[in-house]
């Protein structure tokens, strides 16, 4: 199956290395480009893609706002959004993952990592490295956008979840994959993504960054806890 992926960056330079790359692959296919976040929300719509590689900073609607109006979009619910950064801790991270992103990459990211990276967010998965996953602990703990925006919640909703739901939860917010989790718990990876997923469900959010955000909302994990 050809994945369909939308370039959204003000920069014509840094969509067409994009481009470039991405077609190298045979199951990627670049089905549009868009130099700011009005256009990228229109071609999402027009293409229906899959997977939008999304700048935050961009004239006009950024990429935040963007973001927002795919994910709320039921017509959308399928695409994904990958986050475009300068720097993995970006002061604006934490809130494009409660927009609704699926995870975020830094502009250098190794050619191969961002392929990697589109195919994990194309079949259902966040990208939440365990580096990313440090910035939004430093966001929580330095940055004061970030914890204006990090609203704290009332920990008594994470009652539906059961103890090992809990548990794969708070793994996961430390950056931990699922294949890292399973070791740790001495369960199989199948295992571990369906206690995620059932957490994912019960507690109403779209995905694992919004799971690990929550955790940290929560008080489930702790910015100061190892």
């Amino acid at each position: 199956m050809t994945i369909r992926i939308v370039l959204a960056d003000d920069q014509a330079l840094i969509r067409a290395g994009f481009r470039a790359l991405i077609e190298s692959e045979d199951d990627l296919e670049v089905v549009g480009e868009a130099a700011d976040g009005e256009a990228a929300v229109d071609i999402v719509r027009s293409s229906r893609a899959d997977v939008v590689l999304m700048d935050i900073r961009m004239p006009g609607i950024d990429g935040l706002e963007a973001t927002r109006r795919i994910t709320s979009d039921s017509d959308l619910a399928g695409v994904k959004v990958v986050i475009l950064t300068t720097f993995e801790l970006d002061e604006y991270v934490l809130e494009a993952i409660r927009a609704g992103a699926s995870g975020f990459v830094g502009k250098g990211i190794e050619p191969s990592e961002l392929i990697t990276a589109i195919r994990v967010v194309a079949a259902g998965d966040a990208l939440l490295s365990p580096r990313a996953t440090q910035a939004l602990l430093a966001a929580f703990t330095t940055s004061p956008a970030a914890s204006s925006a990090a609203t704290f919640v009332s920990p008594k909703i994470l009652d539906v979840l059961t103890n090992r739901e809990r548990e794969v939860m708070a793994l996961a917010a430390r950056g931990l994959t699922n294949d890292e989790i399973a070791e740790r718990l001495y369960l199989s990876t199948l295992t571990v993504k369906t206690h995620a997923n059932r957490a994912m469900m019960k507690l109403d959010v779209r995905d694992r960054a919004q799971l690990v955000v929550l955790a940290y909302q929560t008080g489930l994990m702790r910015p100061d806890q190892p």
